[in-house]
């Protein structure tokens, strides 16, 4: 990107996107952003984050319609699998910019 199109850093820092940029939901971003789906102990294998937090933290996600939220139950167990939508996607690839762009 040259410099004359090149937005100050307080004006980027400004479009990040908050929902995304919380330390659990960019862990779970991150996880989601090179699979195409995971179930929730899986996630919580890769995120380190407590069966609570992790499930509130998905949950803010699915708000944003940024992910995926399926329940089904696989011999008579919960299970629930969590992918990335979309807009999701798009999202992320935004986020990444921007981060991208402060850090240069």
């Amino acid at each position: 990107m040259s410099d004359e199109n090149r937005q100050p850093k307080s004006e980027t820092y400004n479009q990040i996107d908050r929902v995304i940029h919380a330390p659990a939901r960019l862990s779970i971003m991150t996880t989601l952003y090179v699979i195409e789906g995971g179930d929730m102990v899986f996630l919580k294998k890769q995120t380190n984050l407590s069966w609570g937090n992790l499930s509130v933290q998905v949950r803010r996600l699915e708000d944003a319609g940024y992910v995926a939220v399926k329940k089904e139950f696989v011999e008579n167990k919960p299970h629930t699998v969590v992918s990335m939508t979309p807009d999701g996607r798009i999202a992320f690839e935004v986020y990444r910019k921007h981060i991208k762009d402060i850090l240069q």
